[in-house]
């Protein structure tokens, strides 16, 4: 699909690989709609690629329709969605004061893997009813999972099973969505240079570096923006969940 002139949600666009993505899919013509409940860093990113700040929250059916319906008063329907809305929590499942609480598990699931399934189920419904373009397609979808889901660490119960279920629902969705010439994709991205980890000292970024074989460097957030964009571009792609870590190599438990 050719991104120019066809309108574009990036939750978690705020910040961080949704910020990235919005700027690139803008680049290439795009209309894009910054959705994050971060308002006035959403306004920010908004203004500088000329799109439209969506205050949303991604865990919230109300507030996932309505800022689907906000971002097509401003653009019209989208026909591309890609989901960075995301947190983390690094707990472990026994803790020095006890369990974990339930809470904060539940917490990852809503926002992770409830709210990525939200804004699928509203943004695809919208775009099922548009005319096909010359390809038939009539949309793209692209999910942000995690190497996590794959090789997740201690710690990261929560966060892995959040991923895992992005990973595991790709490919149904996917085959169900086929019909009305929707594509879904996932990306697994491994240590980027996002907020969290561009905050860390330099002694403990390149620590973590080691860990990637080649490029032996954290991935920039530019680099998932790029894969987004080819996924968009590239209508033989569907179903699939691609890592984009640098092959990264964990240490020996």
């Amino acid at each position: 699909m050719q991104l120019k002139d066809q309108a574009a949600i990036v939750t978690g666009g705020a910040s961080g690989l949704g910020a990235a993505t919005a700027r690139r899919l803008a680049s290439l013509g795009a209309k894009v709609a910054v959705c994050d409940l971060n308002t006035k860093l959403a306004e920010t990113v908004a203004a500088e690629i000329k799109g439209v700040a969506v205050t949303c929250n991604v865990a919230d059916a109300a507030s996932a329709e309505a800022a689907v319906a906000a971002a097509a008063k401003a653009h019209g329907p989208a026909r591309v969605l890609v989901n960075c809305a995301g947190i983390g929590v690094a707990k472990r499942v026994i803790g020095k004061d006890g369990p974990m609480p339930f809470a904060d598990f539940d917490r990852v699931i809503q926002v992770n893997l409830n709210g990525t399934f939200n804004m699928i189920r509203v943004a695809t419904t919208a775009m099922s009813k548009l005319e096909p373009l010359s390809t038939g397609e009539r949309g793209v979808v692209i999910n942000t999972a995690s190497v996590a889901a794959f090789d997740g660490q201690i710690g990261q119960a929560a966060y892995s099973a959040s991923k895992g279920g992005i990973v595991g629902m790709t490919l149904p969705i996917a085959r169900e969505l086929a019909q009305f010439g929707i594509r879904v994709l996932t990306i697994a991205p491994g240590l980027f240079l996002t907020p969290l980890l561009a905050n860390l000292p330099q002694e403990a970024q390149d620590s973590l570096a080691a860990a990637i074989p080649f490029p032996r460097r954290l991935g920039q957030a530019d680099e998932f923006a790029s894969l987004a964009a080819h996924m968009i571009d590239n209508p033989y792609l569907n179903g699939e969940v691609v890592r984009l870590d640098g092959a990264l190599r964990m240490a020996p438990r």
